[in-house]
C-alpha cells in the first residue's frame, strides 16, 4: 500500500519559493543544483533530500509557475467585460505583455518547449496541461452553447494561437507595439 504523501515542510516551502525566485531569474535550461543551492542558502544535499531529486525540485519549480499561470488565467476570467473572448483575449494579452511578467513567461517558454523535447522527463504534460489550462479560460467567454462546439474549439484555437505566438515574438524581440497590433488585428477581424 502507497503512503500518503507528506506536506511539505516550512523549510521545503521557503526553499522552494527562493528556487522559484531563482529560476525566474536565470531559467531552467542549464539548472545546476550547486550554483542553485549556494544563491538560495542552502546545499545540494538538502535540496535532494527535501525533492527526492533533482528532477522532483523541476517538478516543484514547475507546479509553482502554474500556480502563478492559473492565479493569471482566473485574473482573466475575473476581469473580462461582458464582451465574450475578444475582452478574455484583451485582457489577457496585457497582462501577458506586461514588463514585470516577462521573468515568469520566460521561464513559461523554456518549460513548454522542454515538456516536447523530453517528454517523459520532469516537464512531462507541462505543454499540454498550459493548452488545456488556456482553452478552458477562453472558452469562459463563449456563449455557453457555443463552447462545446467544433467551430467554439476552434475560435479559442486560433485566439491562443495568436496569443501564444504574439507572446513568443514579444519576448524574442521586445517589441510590444509590433505584437499588440498583431494581437488588436485579430481580435478586429474575428470581432
Amino acid at each position: 500500500m502507497n503512503e500518503p504523501a507528506r506536506a511539505p515542510s516550512p523549510r521545503q516551502n521557503e526553499l522552494l519559493e527562493l528556487a522559484y525566485q531563482y529560476v525566474l531569474q536565470h531559467g531552467l535550461a542549464d539548472l545546476s543544483l550547486r550554483p542553485l543551492a549556494g544563491s538560495i542558502g542552502s546545499s545540494p544535499r538538502v535540496l535532494l533530500f527535501l525533492f527526492g531529486s533533482k528532477d522532483g525540485l523541476v517538478r516543484a519549480l514547475l507546479a509553482r509557475a502554474r500556480t502563478d499561470e492559473l492565479a493569471l488565467l482566473d485574473r482573466a476570467r475575473r476581469d473580462r467585460r461582458p464582451g465574450g473572448l475578444a475582452d478574455i483575449v484583451r485582457t489577457t494579452w496585457s497582462w501577458l505583455a506586461a514588463r514585470e511578467h516577462r521573468a515568469l513567461l520566460v521561464l513559461w517558454a523554456q518549460a513548454y518547449a522542454r515538456s516536447l523535447t523530453e517528454p517523459d522527463g520532469p516537464w512531462a504534460g507541462f505543454a499540454r496541461q498550459t493548452v488545456e489550462d488556456w482553452l478552458g479560460v477562453l472558452a469562459t467567454g463563449q456563449p455557453p452553447n457555443r463552447r462545446r462546439t467544433a467551430a467554439g474549439a476552434a475560435e479559442c484555437s486560433l485566439a491562443l494561437a495568436v496569443l501564444r505566438g504574439s507572446l513568443l515574438d514579444l519576448l524574442a524581440t521586445d517589441d510590444l507595439d509590433r505584437t499588440t497590433a498583431a494581437v488588436h488585428r485579430h481580435l478586429s477581424e474575428s470581432e
